[in-house]
C-alpha cells in the first residue's frame, strides 16, 4: 500500500512540474456570447533542466463552445526558452523528450512541447507542434538554449 501511495505522489509530483503557469492573453476577435477569441501567453519550468522555462503562445478558440471546453484551438503555437537561472540538470537527459503537452480540443488534439539535446554543441532545443489522432499540423516554433561550457548535457538513452 506505501509502494503504491509512494508510486501516485511522484506520479502527482512530475505531472505538477509540467504544468504551465498563464502569464497573460490578448483579445484576437469579440465574440458576442461566450469569451474572446485569444492568444494566450504562457510559462513552464523544465522538469528536467532547473535553470530553463519556456514561454509559449498559442491561440484559444473562445465563443459558447470555447466556454464549454468543446471548441478545437487551432494548430498555431510559438515557444522562446531561455535560461533563466544557473542551468543544472536532473539526472541524465534522453536525446528526446516531451517535456509538455496541453490538450487543444475536447479529445483527440494537444498541443506538445519536445526537448532534444544538442550534445556535440551543448545545446537544448525545444519544439512544440500540434497533433490529432488522424491528422496533425506542420505548423511548428523552435528554440535552442546553449548550455555554459563548463556544464556538459549528462546523455541519457
Amino acid at each position: 500500500m506505501k509502494a503504491l501511495f509512494a508510486a501516485g505522489a511522484v506520479c502527482c509530483v512530475l505531472a505538477a512540474s509540467a504544468q504551465a503557469e498563464v502569464i497573460g492573453e490578448v483579445n484576437t476577435a469579440f465574440k458576442l456570447i461566450g469569451p474572446s477569441h485569444k492568444v494566450e501567453v504562457q510559462v513552464f519550468d523544465d522538469p528536467k533542466v532547473a535553470g530553463v522555462s519556456c514561454y509559449l503562445s498559442r491561440s484559444k478558440t473562445g465563443g459558447i463552445t470555447g466556454a464549454l471546453g468543446l471548441a478545437e484551438d487551432k494548430a498555431e503555437a510559438s515557444v522562446a526558452c531561455r535560461q533563466v537561472g544557473e542551468i543544472r540538470f536532473n539526472g541524465n537527459i534522453p536525446p528526446k523528450e516531451e517535456v509538455f503537452s496541453e490538450r487543444a480540443s475536447l479529445i483527440f488534439k494537444h498541443v506538445r512541447v519536445v526537448r532534444m539535446a544538442d550534445a556535440k554543441r551543448n545545446a537544448l532545443i525545444y519544439l512544440v507542434y500540434s497533433d490529432r489522432l488522424i491528422d496533425g499540423s506542420p505548423k511548428n516554433s523552435v528554440t535552442a538554449v546553449p548550455v555554459p561550457a563548463a556544464t556538459r548535457i549528462p546523455m541519457g538513452k
